[in-house]
């Protein structure tokens, strides 16, 4: 129903900052609470960052909180994950998804990965030190 697409992801040094961008296409995204996911080799996918459909309620997992920023542009169908600060350990391929229903508008549902209804491919983010 909704296709995804994030980019910005690459190399970047220890402490330095990167941009993702998710644009989406074939649907209302203005409707729609959006979020972040990640996930590293051998580990499962966790929850990053959340943004509900009124732009209201954002979220965070503990690990980035004060270091990256979830935004929206509605007029460009786009959503945002500013990254600073990054660490080796967020090292990970990330993932933007699109919750249709508008299930995510707690902290609970949005950091739940079963809220949402498509997935974008995936941009990979690798820190070094």
């Amino acid at each position: 129903q909704v296709q995804l697409v994030e980019s910005g992801g690459g190399l970047v040094q220890a402490g330095d900052s990167a941009r993702l961008s998710c644009a989406a296409s074939g649907g209302t995204f203005w409707t729609y609470s959006m979020g972040w996911f990640r996930q590293a080799p051998g580990k499962e996918r966790e929850f990053v960052a959340g943004i509900d459909w009124t732009s209201f309620n954002l979220y965070y997992t503990e690990a980035v909180e004060g270091r990256f920023t979830i935004s929206r542009d509605n007029a460009k169908n786009t959503v945002y994950l500013q990254m600073n600060s990054l660490k080796p350990e967020d090292t990970a391929v990330y993932y933007c998804a699109a919750d249709r229903s508008s299930r995510g508008v707690t902290r609970q549902a949005i950091s739940n990965a079963a809220s949402y209804d498509d997935w974008g491919p995936g941009t990979q983010v690798t820190v070094s030190s």
